[in-house]
């Protein structure tokens, strides 16, 4: 381990990698702003469902295009490596509140970012190619440590490998759902479309999906299946992204993933935009070894080794919960698993108190179309939607109101049925880690992890 802390290498690699991703940041959070998503989604919504144990992020109104400023505006500052160690603390901490203002916006991906944000506060992405480098001589760097490129490999790997990992179920790999409720609405697509009316090709796209996931990050690590492993990279994200409405993930995926090309690579694409630019040699070439001061280094190595821990460990915490984790979904969020499911569902709440007053409510008077549509099939969610509407028509002269719901729920195109409990007062339940009772059996089985 002590050899390994030891070992240096090039800067390119994670210079080139800090540009592309924060002009990929830059250009996520314009295209929020340009298509109207900012006031749809964070300023028109009456009601916001906040992560548990975050209750604390608020959503902002108007000011939330200044939030989305300061986000693009550090991440344009991390990409040019200006000021880079206080814009990546800014760009971490603006892009996670932004994440975290609203559950049902949540994707696997926006964890991704802020994960690689947090990353890039510790690593000297800035000794090469960077504002900073040019500013300050005793900046520059030719070779940081291996283990900051690494860093990010890692990860990397980790988000692909915990994703094949889940893909091995019965409903994925037995049933290749929900791939064949899904491919056939694509069928109008251009030169394959009809190809996703045939079952046989929603079952090779689920085992192709698992196998990619499981192998893609090692190929990509090994030298001699680097250049395959990225065609499928390239190949699979693409095509991914024609299908589904998931953003710019793709192409932060197929940008990220040229960090495991070698140094050479990259300082040839750092000396030709150099050129380009001219920009002085020592700047786009530095000699030297960076060297985090020595009282730094123990607290970013424990940080560090508390981070990785914590993303091994993280996405089993389901293990912890009985039932079936697409229908309860309890730790199925920030575990890397990625439409694996297809849910459709409804729910009808009513309110009583102790006076007889009964209102039965039109969600439509509360949450945006997204809102319901993520609420009527994630029990957390439900919780907290019944909490405020208990707290609502309290104010309104309900005495201890009394929140009830009747609830039906289609997971990979079974037959719907309820999903809580309907004689379960929500009012009196508490959200918290612990399992909620109130959910109602799945009584079908999904084998696998």
């Amino acid at each position: 381990m002590r050899a390994y802390l030891q070992k240096y290498t090039s800067a390119a690699p994670l210079a080139i990698f800090r540009a592309i991703f924060g002009l990929m940041l830059v250009i996520s959070t314009a295209r929020f702003l340009a298509l109207g998503w900012v006031k749809e989604l964070y300023i028109n919504p009456q009601f916001f469902f906040s992560f548990y144990g975050f209750g604390f992020v608020k959503p902002l109104g108007e000011w939330t295009y200044l939030l989305f400023a300061a986000c693009g505006i550090s991440a344009l500052l991390v990409a040019i490596g200006w000021y880079y160690r206080q814009a990546s603390i800014v760009l971490f901490l603006s892009f996670t509140y932004i994440e975290l203002m609203d559950k049902s916006t949540y994707l696997n991906h926006y964890y991704f970012v802020s994960l690689l944000c947090f990353l890039l506060i510790f690593l000297p992405a800035n000794t090469m190619f960077s504002v900073d480098a040019r500013r300050n001589e005793a900046m520059r760097a030719g070779e940081i440590p291996a283990w900051c490129i690494d860093c990010v490999r890692v990860l990397v790997c980790m988000l692909y490998f915990y994703a094949g990992i889940a893909k091995l179920n019965s409903d994925w790999f037995v049933e290749a759902l929900p791939l064949k409720i899904w491919l056939p609405a694509k069928n109008d697509t251009p030169l394959i479309g009809g190809l996703f009316n045939q079952l046989e090709t929603a079952y090779v796209f689920s085992w192709i999906g698992c196998i990619y996931d499981l192998s893609v990050g090692f190929m990509l690590w090994n030298r001699p299946t680097r250049p395959f492993a990225y065609a499928s990279v390239v190949v699979f994200h693409l095509l991914t992204s024609l299908l589904f409405p998931i953003g710019m993930f793709p192409y932060i995926m197929i940008v990220t993933a040229l960090i495991f090309f070698p140094a050479g690579f990259h300082q040839k694409l750092i000396s030709y935009i150099g050129r380009l630019f001219r920009l002085p040699t020592a700047v786009a070439k530095p000699a030297g070894r960076y060297q985090f001061p020595a009282m730094v280094r123990p607290v970013v190595y424990a940080v560090l080794a508390v981070f990785f821990v914590f993303q091994i460990l993280f996405p089993f915490r389901y293990l912890l919960y009985p039932g079936e984790l697409f229908w309860t979904e309890e730790g199925y969020r920030f575990s890397w698993r990625v439409m694996l499911m297809e849910k459709a569902g409804y729910t009808q709440f009513t309110v009583t108190d102790a006076n007889g007053k009964r209102q039965t409510i039109n969600n439509n008077d509360f949450l945006t179309r997204l809102q319901e549509k993520m609420m009527s099939t994630q029990p957390d969610m439900i919780l907290q939607y019944a909490h405020m509407l208990r707290d609502y028509y309290a104010s309104r002269g309900f005495v201890q109101p009394h929140v009830y719901v009747d609830s039906y729920v289609a997971l990979n195109g079974r037959t719907g049925k309820p999903l809580i409990a309907p004689d379960v007062d929500l009012a009196q339940q508490c959200d918290s880690f612990r399992h909620k009772s109130w959910i109602t059996p799945f009584n079908n089985e999904i084998k696998g992890l």
